[in-house]
């Protein structure tokens, strides 16, 4: 065991197991992450193909499914600091093709979208509410990116009281450092990170 994981172990690392009913998040999978000329392009192919198995055996289980993507206004009059940060948040504007779900990921009747303009799907949306009238005590994330939404939307669903399951594979960022890294310190503090193979499995019990 490394000094790091040494270190950890001595106080964090509880597993927080799954829930009783569960809710399936897909967190901005959306066309600028895909497209090599857009800004945000993070060559996460991977990371949606395993997310889009993950929503095929939730379906099944016959689980709620979620999908969020990032909005402004055409002028950002509703992007505020985020916005003026994070300069790759103009491809979100109202009408942009880089905001379009990208091939493979058409939301179907039964699922849900939740637009936001901040990183977290939770903050200044109705997602906690709706999860909560649903009955959900647990909600999986899969996303992008690591570091950023996906990490944002996990301490939120932690803090709203939700336990919270991250699934490695269909999480992704642009460069495995903040990915790795954030994965790391998710799994310690606010969730449990597994594996796709460990989710669908999961899934299916719930048949």
């Amino acid at each position: 065991m490394s000094d790091l994981d040494d270190n950890y172990a001595k106080a964090y690392g509880q597993r927080a197991g799954f829930g009783k009913r569960a809710a399936l998040l897909l967190i901005d999978f959306v066309q600028g992450y895909f497209d090599p000329s857009c800004d945000l392009y993070a060559d996460v192919d991977d990371t949606l193909a395993s997310a889009l198995r993950v929503r095929e055996a939730a379906h099944v289980a016959g689980i709620p499914v979620i999908l969020t993507n990032v909005v402004y206004h055409s002028k950002a009059l509703d992007g505020g600091r985020f916005y003026e940060k994070a300069k790759p948040l103009h491809n979100f504007l109202a009408g942009s093709a880089m905001g379009a779900w990208p091939d493979g990921l058409e939301p179907t009747s039964d699922e849900l979208i939740i637009s936001k303009q901040y990183p977290s799907a939770f903050f200044g949306t109705s997602l906690a509410s709706t999860l909560t009238s649903l009955g959900v005590d647990n909600v999986i994330l899969t996303g992008l990116t690591t570091s950023g939404c996906v990490r944002a939307s996990c301490v939120d669903a932690m803090s709203h009281g939700f336990i919270t399951t991250v699934v490695r594979e269909a999480v992704g960022d642009r460069h495995p450092d903040p990915h790795e890294a954030n994965l790391f310190d998710m799994d310690a503090k606010y969730a449990d990170v597994v594996s796709e193979e460990a989710i669908i499995a999961h899934l299916q019990s719930l048949r």
